[in-house]
């Protein structure tokens, strides 16, 4: 059970780091290019979440198959933690998300 809880917290704080650093960093890029950094983090907050969660769950099609494969043979729980493993991952990128749309819109009429 640790070894479960601890894979989610990771899972989520990858995804979370990866849509985060990737955002402030691309931010970071815009302004040396004379953009405007918060058009530029919000663009590229919304689409790295789905690489994020799937970064954090492995990079792969792996965890994937996992899922068919045990469900298929009839086992619940590994599909299942699979499918928990996901959804933290998911919740992270969200997160950061959130926190990217709440920086870019001024904090205070989110």
């Amino acid at each position: 059970m640790a070894d479960f809880l601890e894979k989610m917290t990771m899972d989520f704080f990858i995804a979370f780091g990866i849509v985060l650093g990737g955002s402030m960093l691309g931010g970071i890029g815009a302004v040396l290019i004379l953009q405007s950094p918060e058009v530029w983090m919000m663009r590229i907050a919304g689409s790295i979440k789905i690489w994020a969660m799937v970064a954090a769950v492995g990079g792969t099609i792996d965890p994937l198959r996992v899922i068919e494969s045990n469900i298929a043979e009839g086992y619940m729980s590994p599909a299942v933690k699979q499918i928990l493993y996901f959804i933290s991952a998911f919740i992270g990128a969200h997160a950061g998300f959130s926190i990217i749309e709440w920086i870019c819109k001024g904090g205070a009429d989110s």
